[in-house]
């Protein structure tokens, strides 16, 4: 047992259980659960039905931790319903595409009430009354409105509470905790801090401004209705990454997890040091079973969308009411159905800044490289005894192009798999579906990424109308580079020959012989700053094209956070992150006149994602005893 969990387990190991009597643990109890068991699985599923819990009990037939002692924690928070949520969720949206994700998109709009304490399962009911009770004491003093500050530094944005409304939201708090202090045996902690509902927190300094102008759209005194809500987390995971299932993954080995579509995973970013590539161990939020998952088959998710919502108390001075099932906060306001729309005001500064585009960088590592599939020797593995070129794959490319220094430089300098030229041509053409207008083309000058520069193109429907300009500086880290020497790359005229659309005009910024073996992270750094700023030099200023650069999976961050002006990370962590970087991974940045800056924000296409498909030999497979 880990410290942090035994740690937890001593600290409930010795309080005092009370039976429940709840009306929904009864028919639980009928069908022959625990009575710990099916109250553990009315608290996680919020205690609204029967057949919610029952629907729990048998996801988590197989979870270990099924008899874990250690109780959920809980938080009281004010939410804002109806169109000031509306708003404020169209700025969460906005905020995190056009200055990438901050700590306050882990959870919805919100202020604290009370921050998180712990309550046995037996005792959460008394929780639901002492909300409904304390809440209908105050709902006379409750203000009508809530006057909001607009507040701003360099890694906090928010609306700050009126004194005299704050003092009132405090009461409420300090009610609410006194009381389930000594009728749930809690120990809650009421927020005394200065009340506010946070918009944007660690963010970088240089996003600042674009930030003050998203939320100085928000207009604080748009019609809003108050909910004091319950929420609960699984305390065990609290310091845990969070990861959703993007398909649905069937295990292959005993010590891998099941998962589907949508389903939740608890990561602990301390226990992945030992885990192969491409693969993380988590904790099934669905199951509470443990195991091995491709990486590639999740994507980040919020922390609060793990939490489970209690109960709530609405504050309406008309009607008091107070909700046990949980409600959707935007279909209704006072009685009338209510559907978001897109602010006018935000849209009215999206517009402003979408005039003052100058330009978009989409910077991409080549698509799938065919060593990367049959490994180093794979050039032995298709050339004839007189060292002619077959296929011996369907993924191996169909031809090879000439080089007059033999196929023998293909090891150092591999092309595309058939798969990675599909690939490529597929981005193209979702590329050609977003209407992005590709203005300008740069390639490293390995074969591999002038193929994916090409095929893009294709589908694009730009082949012959754009050229490829290959530039020597693009090239990945030299130190990674097995044979400790800079390969022997196609040249210009090889690569026409071969039918590449290329600019035979361009000059490259750094001339092949100033790429200098093994070189060092800061020269990497330092090159790639310089040629990423000799490129946007070298485009027109005036059009709105998109600058399409088609690198390695070491070129995304040093060229996108020299280009926004973000500080070098240390070389420690590179290599791992670089392995995280899948075939053609993408990063995009756009220009802002006004602001005289570059931003990165979502690329204008999905990511591409696919899974292993292994040799078949159907001899072996199907005639074998």
């Amino acid at each position: 047992m880990a410290v942090a969990e035994a740690q937890l387990y001593a600290k409930v190991s010795n309080k005092h259980r009370s039976r429940s009597t709840s009306a929904l643990l009864e028919p639980l109890l009928a069908k022959g659960f625990p009575a710990h068991i099916a109250q553990k699985a009315l608290v996680a599923t919020g205690q609204k039905t029967i057949e919610d819990a029952a629907k729990w009990l048998h996801s988590h037939c197989n979870d270990p931790s099924l008899d874990d002692p250690i109780p959920q924690e809980y938080a009281l928070y004010l939410c804002p319903t109806g169109r000031l949520h509306s708003r404020l969720q169209d700025f969460w949206k906005e905020s995190k595409r056009q200055c990438g994700k901050n700590r306050a998109h882990e959870v919805f709009p919100h202020v604290t009430l009370c921050d998180f304490f712990t309550c046995e399962d037996q005792k959460v009911e008394l929780l639901y009354d002492i909300l409904k009770r304390v809440g209908d004491s105050f709902s006379q003093s409750f203000p009508p409105s809530i006057s909001l500050t607009l507040h701003a530094s360099p890694s906090y944005l928010g609306f700050f509470i009126d004194d005299s409304q704050a003092n009132v939201l405090r009461e409420f708090a300090v009610a609410f905790s006194s009381e389930a202090s000594a009728l749930a045996d809690c120990h809650v902690k009421p927020s005394l801090k200065q009340f506010h509902l946070t918009l944007a927190h660690r963010f970088y300094p240089h996003h600042q401004k674009t930030l003050e102008q998203l939320a100085k759209c928000i207009n604080p005194g748009e019609p809003c209705q108050w909910v004091a809500a319950l929420y609960s987390r699984d305390m065990r995971f609290v310091h845990y990454q969070r990861l959703r299932a993007l398909f649905q993954y069937k295990p292959q080995n005993i010590d891998e997890l099941m998962i589907n579509a949508g389903d939740l995973i608890y990561v602990d970013p301390t226990q992945q040091s030992e885990v192969s590539e491409g693969w993380v161990i988590g904790t099934s939020h669905r199951t509470g079973c443990r195991g091995f998952l491709p990486e590639n088959y999740t994507e980040k998710a919020h922390e609060s969308d793990t939490w489970v919502k209690h109960r709530e108390y609405v504050f309406d001075i008309a009607t008091r009411s107070f909700t046990k099932t949980e409600k959707d906060l935007n279909v209704k306001l006072n009685g009338e159905a209510h559907n978001p729309s897109v602010s006018r005001s935000v849209t009215n500064v999206l517009s402003l800044q979408n005039a003052a585009l100058r330009r978009g960088v989409l910077v991409m590592r080549h698509g799938e490289r065919v060593d990367q599939v049959f490994g180093k020797s794979w050039l032995q593995q298709c050339l004839t005894a007189d060292g002619k070129y077959y296929r011996v794959d369907l993924n191996f490319p169909s031809s090879l192009p000439r080089r007059k220094d033999g196929v023998k430089q293909f090891e150092c300098d591999p092309p595309l798999s058939c798969c990675g030229i599909f690939q490529s041509r597929l981005i193209g053409e979702a590329l050609l579906d977003q209407e992005v207008t590709v203005s300008s083309v740069y390639s490293s000058p390995a074969l591999r990424c002038v193929q994916t520069a090409q095929h893009l193109l294709q589908g694009l429907k730009l082949n012959q109308k754009v050229k490829i300009r290959v530039e020597p500086g693009l090239f990945e880290w030299t130190k990674w580079e097995a044979s400790r020497a800079i390969p022997n790359f196609m040249t210009v005229a090889e690569l026409v020959e071969a039918s590449y659309d290329i600019d035979t005009s361009y000059r490259g910024n750094f001339p092949l012989s100033s790429l200098v073996p093994s070189e060092s992270f800061e020269d990497y750094v330092s090159r790639s700053s310089a040629v990423i700023k000799q490129i946007i030099a070298a485009c027109p200023s005036k059009g709105k094209g998109v600058i399409l650069i088609v690198g390695h999976g070491s070129s995304l961050a040093p060229l996108t956070r020299a280009l926004t002006g973000l500080p070098n990370r240390d070389s420690g962590d590179f290599a791992q992150r670089v392995r995280k970087i899948p075939s053609l991974g993408m990063c995009f940045c756009e220009e802002l006149k006004e602001e005289n800056k570059w931003q990165m924000v979502n690329p204008p296409v999905k990511t591409l994602t696919h899974g292993a498909n292994t040799a078949f030999n159907w001899r072996n497979t199907i005639m074998e005893d």
